[in-house]
């Protein structure tokens, strides 16, 4: 309740959280655009694979340009500006920077990013939630081996679900679910970059003139992205994944209470305690009012006949039964939150958000009929949709995360719809997202 006081204050003892960010697209743009007006927070360092794209961004969000035409790490951190560079190593080993926030959406990047941050004494916030997906309890322990701390960002949708299990929990209420909102229609899954603006809601101009990524967008859209979050929800607050994956319900926010119980009083979960999404769109694709579908959501239950008994006394909107209720975000700000990420580990040395357990996985599915000698390309592209499985059963058939989906040739056929095996590619032993996934696995076949 009090982190922007300490912001101030650290401003005003000119000791600033120093921070570094890796990525500069449009998350990180986002974040650049408040940062502008926040207090008590200097960022040394941009790294992108194009410091040009970078600058262009800077200036975009309202940067002057003395702000970013530091000649080197050591002088934006010795005169309060800011470096643009494409050397990552750099940033994350400078002395002055003890927050490495990294963005670029890249999953097998994002894992050597931040477990090189670790290595370097330096707290990481993740805002690619693709890595967090697959591996996020391994960076979680390899962060805390290195007495240091790894949290997702406060914006997006997982590190906000979780903030309202945590509410939920700590004011003694049982969790019968938690999720997202979501646009969802079951032919969503076959699309790609080229179709992705046929159904969002934008124009192709709109989001040229934004600077949207298409295939970052259509992982949203096909389904990857609420698989991907759902995953990360679950391994963040120890809920469980339904066996055959997420199940869109349609619904309102006021159909919440009803749709989030279990299928024997009427809902659709498979049990309490489960992750889930709901689409803002009924089953032949007419819009719903009042949804969801950009913001987060809690069930929670009146287990007892008092608490059930208060409920009815505070008119609150339940199901039919009178015991099941909903407690809503109804929009998320994206990158323009990410600095509660930045005050929270920075001044309370607290994660907004972290992988406690390995509960769900997000696998790739097949979009269309592969075949043996094709090269998958992750989440939002082509080939493969990002779909939810519970964590025991994805590691015991041995299925592909979709965050391992990227670069790789597949050596056999796999049918439209098929979930794709480890097996089916050819993955690098050398990168560090694949060490640390095996290393995941093999854990927890051991216990």
């Amino acid at each position: 309740m009090n982190l922007f006081s300490k912001l101030a204050a650290r401003a005003a003892e000119n000791d600033p959280v120093r921070i570094g960010l890796i990525g500069a697209g449009k998350f990180g743009s986002m974040f650049l655009a408040q940062l502008n007006r926040l207090p008590g927070i200097h960022l040394v360092g941009i790294c992108d694979l194009s410091p040009d794209r970078a600058r262009s961004n800077l200036a975009l969000v309202g940067w002057p340009q003395a702000r970013f035409a530091a000649a080197s790490l050591d002088d934006a951190a010795a005169k309060g500006t800011t470096y643009v560079s494409d050397d990552w190593q750099a940033l994350v080993k400078h002395p002055k920077v003890s927050i490495v926030i990294e963005a670029t959406g890249n999953p097998l990047a994002a894992v050597e990013h931040a477990l090189a941050a670790f290595d370097a004494g330096k707290d990481v916030i993740n805002v690619t939630v693709e890595a967090d997906a697959f591996c996020g309890y391994g960076l979680a322990e390899a962060a805390k081996a290195k007495d240091v701390i790894y949290s997702m960002a406060y914006g997006d949708q997982p590190a906000l679900a979780s903030e309202l299990v945590d509410w939920a929990r700590t004011a003694g209420f049982p969790v019968v679910a938690a999720g997202r909102g979501h646009k969802w229609l079951p032919h969503y899954r076959a699309s790609t970059p080229e179709t992705v603006w046929d159904h969002w809601g934008l124009t192709r101009e709109q989001a040229e003139r934004g600077r949207l990524n298409p295939k970052m967008f259509n992982a949203f859209l096909d389904g990857s992205k609420p698989a991907i979050e759902s995953a990360a929800i679950a391994n963040a607050t120890g809920l469980a994944a339904p066996a055959e994956g997420l199940k869109y319900p349609p619904g309102s926010i006021e159909d919440i209470p009803g749709l989030m119980r279990p299928v024997s009083e009427g809902g659709v979960l498979d049990a309490k305690g489960m992750v889930e999404v709901v689409s803002c769109l009924t089953r032949d694709g007419k819009p719903i009012a009042n949804d969801i579908r950009k913001g987060v959501w809690v069930a929670i239950e009146a287990d007892t006949e008092y608490l059930k008994n208060c409920f009815e006394e505070y008119n609150v909107t339940t199901d039919p039964s009178g015991r099941y209720m909903a407690l809503t975000r109804k929009w998320h700000l994206i990158g323009l939150e990410l600095a509660v990420s930045v005050a929270s580990v920075a001044l309370r040395r607290e994660a907004t958000g972290v992988s406690r357990y390995f509960n769900a996985d997000a696998v790739a599915v097949a979009k269309r009929d592969l075949k043996a000698g094709e090269t998958l390309d992750g989440e939002g592209g082509y080939t493969v949709a990002g779909g939810l499985r519970p964590a025991e059963r994805s590691v015991a058939e041995g299925w592909l995360p979709l965050g391992l989906a990227h670069g790789v040739r597949l050596r056999v056929d796999v049918p439209e719809g098929s979930v794709v095996k480890s097996t089916d590619v050819d993955l690098d032993d050398r990168l560090p997202a694949v060490r640390l996934r095996r290393e995941m696995e093999r854990k927890f076949r051991g216990r």
